[in-house]
C-alpha cells in the first residue's frame, strides 16, 4: 500500500488552544478498513516527555467519528527498559481504547525493509520497520514537543522524530539494548532525512502536542522541564507540522527540516 511520494505544495497547519482542541483527521481516515496511529509513549513518565492522554484521547476520538468501523492501531517502541504494556497502563492509555483499538509493541511486529527514497541518503538505502505500515490505509504521528541537546547541539522532537520508535532496537541497537545508538551516527538530525524518505513519507498527519514544551539542558528526553504553551499543531504534512511547531514554540527551525524540503523539491 506505499504510494507516491506527494509534491507538497503549500499545506494548511492548524494550531488550536489545547483546552478547545478537536481533531479533523487527513482525508484518508475518512472511511479507512485500518488506521495506525504512532504516539510518543517510550518513556515510563507522563507529559511533557510524552503525549499527554488528553491529546490522544482527542484523536482517537476523530478518527473514530471519521471512520466508525475502523480497526485503529495504536503502535510504538519504547526507549526504555519498561515495557510498552507497562507504560501504557502507567500512562491511562487503555482507558483510552474501544473494542476496534488495540495497542501494538513495534519491536515485536514482523518487519520488513523500506527503501529509503531520498536522491542523496545519508547512511541508510533502506531502512527495517513494522510490515504493518504498509497493510493500512492510514497513518498519523501524535508527538509530544520536546527539545534536548546532543552533542552540544539542540534536538527538537516532534511528529517526525515521534517515529523513531517504530524501528526495531534488535536491529539498530548499539551499545545499549534499551534505545537504538545506531540512528545516532553520524548524526540524529541527518538520519532524520533517511527516516523521512523512508518511513515519514508514508504518513497522512501528524500531531504536536504543544499543551507544554518539554526542555532538557542534555540529552535525556524524560528528565527535564516544561514550559506552557496551550498548543495543539497538526496537519497533514510531518515537515509543516514540525516546523510551525517550532515557530509556536518559539525554537530555532531545525536544519534537517530544510534539508528534507530541498530533497523533495529534488524528486
Amino acid at each position: 500500500m506505499l504510494k507516491p511520494i506527494p509534491d507538497h505544495s503549500p499545506t494548511t497547519v492548524e494550531v488550536v488552544p489545547s483546552r478547545s482542541f478537536t481533531y479533523h483527521p487527513p482525508t484518508a481516515a475518512y472511511g479507512a478498513d485500518r488506521i495506525l496511529i504512532k504516539p510518543n509513549l517510550g518513556y515510563p513518565v507522563g507529559p511533557p516527555a510524552t503525549v499527554s492522554m488528553g491529546v490522544l484521547k482527542t484523536v482517537l476520538e476523530g478518527v473514530r467519528h471519521a471512520s466508525p468501523d475502523a480497526e485503529i492501531l495504536i503502535v510504538e517502541g519504547v526507549c526504555s527498559p519498561v515495557s510498552l504494556a507497562e507504560i501504557a497502563q502507567r500512562n491511562g492509555l487503555l482507558g483510552l481504547l474501544d473494542e476496534g483499538m488495540r495497542w501494538l509493541d513495534a519491536d515485536q511486529l514482523p518487519l520488513k525493509a523500506y527503501p529509503n527514497r531520498s536522491p542523496k541518503p545519508v547512511r541508510f538505502p533502506s531502512m527495517m520497520a513494522p510490515a504493518l505500515l504498509e497493510e493500512v490505509d492510514c497513518r498519523i504521528s501524535v508527538g509530544a514537543l520536546k527539545r534536548t541537546h546532543l552533542k552540544g547541539q539542540p534536538l527538537i522532537s516532534a511528529c517526525l522524530k515521534n517515529l523513531y520508535g517504530l524501528f526495531p532496537r534488535s536491529h539498530y541497537k548499539a551499545r545499549s539494548p534499551n534505545s537504538r545508538g545506531q540512528l545516532h551516527r553520524p548524526s540524529v538530525p541527518q538520519i532524520l532525512q533517511d527516516v523521512y524518505f523512508t518511513l515519514g513519507h508514508l504518513f497522512d498527519g501528524g500531531v504536536v502536542d504543544g499543551d507544554q514544551k518539554y526542555y532538557s539542558a542534555n540529552w535525556k528526553p524524560d528528565r527535564g522541564q516544561a514550559v506552557a504553551l496551550g498548543k495543539v499543531i497538526f496537519g497533514s504534512d510531518l515537515i509543516a507540522v514540525d516546523r510551525t511547531a517550532c515557530e509556536i514554540g518559539d525554537e530555532p527551525m531545525p536544519d534537517y527540516l530544510g534539508a528534507i524540503d530541498c530533497l523533495r523539491a529534488e524528486k
